[in-house]
């Protein structure tokens, strides 16, 4: 029938153009035929597929997900998105499932940040200090949301974009859905930025979507500045700053090297030191090692400290050359690259920090087999 021929072509196109589809279901109605030939044709996709069951709100509901188990297509997702139950789980199956998209470097010419954090931690304020004029509307409601913004401006004679999230203003309070979308507009910047800007509010301190922001910037390879704004309304001694750096610290162990700046956006204290740790981040994450003095000091690192013994027989690094920048990429060639431990991998890559200054940002290490 028609709506069976509408659904067949919605789920065609999804199948062709989505990264990830959603098939949702009525879990009211029921499991019907439409659902079912839909399903079977979902199952031959070679995409990530959620099978989400709505409108589950009741007992009478959830005694029907056995039908829509029965389709054999693995978790059926119960959600009641009226009364936002479930809701979030499904976001952050969604969130995880995304793919990863490296920014295209071949043309690029100057360093981008984004500027990503939670609803009303003083994005826009810090875009507009950071700038000198009032690029971005900045709304003290909570829930100011829009597609991201982008700047370009220079700065000690280099070039350089500046990436913002915030936006218009938006009615209401801030609901776990808005919270989830910051997170997604904050992945959108990312994957167009080289370095990230965290914003943290110091009043509120740290909180679960503040790791989970900054995670996904490291988990992309992007250089991460802390940035605790609001300082300018913390009650203060002179054990103050000292204690909440180790609260940063702590709670962000996957940055141990990351800067951290306390500033307040609103009266413009300590924006001016930001630049100076761009400039460095900059650096480091666009530096390129020759590939004699790589392995002059993979040749030392070997002899400090021998590789691991792989299924009885020792571990062999033939030579290191550097693949990449935005981060800074480095193949070593082995002879088993399976066979070396997480401990001595990161003893190696200490070593290239050392040797050649990447303190504060990412570096990627990649083992290839080779036999000689």
């Amino acid at each position: 029938d028609r709506l069976l021929a509408q659904m067949r072509e919605q789920s065609q196109l999804a199948m062709e153009e989505a990264d990830i589809i959603l098939f949702l279901m009525d879990g009211r109605e029921g499991l019907n035929p439409a659902d079912e030939e839909v399903a079977h044709m979902l199952r031959q996709v070679d995409k990530p597929v959620l099978f989400v069951v709505n409108k589950v709100d009741g007992p009478a509901q959830e005694a029907t997900l056995g039908e829509f188990y029965a389709l054999g297509v693995g978790e059926i997702h119960s959600i009641a998105a009226e009364h936002r139950i479930g809701t979030s789980g499904l976001v952050d199956e969604i969130l995880g499932l995304l793919p990863d998209q490296e920014l295209d470097d071949a043309d690029v010419t100057e360093t981008r940040m984004a500027i990503i954090g939670r609803p009303n931690v003083g994005k826009s304020s810090l875009v507009n200090r950071m700038l000198g004029f009032e690029r971005v509307v900045a709304n003290p409601t909570a829930g100011t949301t829009r597609d991201s913004v982008d700047t370009p401006f220079n700065y000690n004679q280099r070039r350089y974009v500046l990436i913002d999230t915030a936006g218009i203003r938006r009615k209401g309070r801030v609901s776990q859905k808005l919270e989830k979308y910051s997170v997604i507009q904050a992945l959108r910047a990312m994957d167009r930025a080289h370095i990230a800007l965290v914003v943290i509010d110091a009043e509120e301190g740290i909180t679960d979507q503040d790791l989970t922001i900054a995670g996904y910037a490291h988990e992309r390879g992007r250089a991460v500045i802390l940035v605790v704004n609001k300082w300018d309304l913390v009650k203060k001694n002179n054990a103050t700053m000292g204690d909440y750096i180790k609260d940063v610290r702590g709670a962000f162990r996957f940055l141990p090297d990351s800067p951290i700046h306390f500033v307040s956006a609103l009266s413009g204290q300590r924006i001016s030191k930001i630049m100076a740790d761009v400039e460095m981040v900059s650096d480091e994450f666009n530096r390129k090692v020759p590939t004699s003095q790589l392995n002059r000091v993979l040749k030392d690192a070997e002899h400090n400290h021998q590789p691991p013994l792989y299924r009885g027989k020792r571990l062999k690094l033939f030579y290191i050359t550097q693949t990449a920048v935005r981060p800074p990429t480095f193949v070593i060639f082995v002879n088993k690259a399976d066979g070396v431990h997480f401990s001595y991998e990161r003893y190696l890559m200490n070593c290239l920090r050392q040797a050649f200054g990447f303190t504060a940002c990412p570096i990627r290490l990649k083992f290839s087999d080779r036999e000689h």
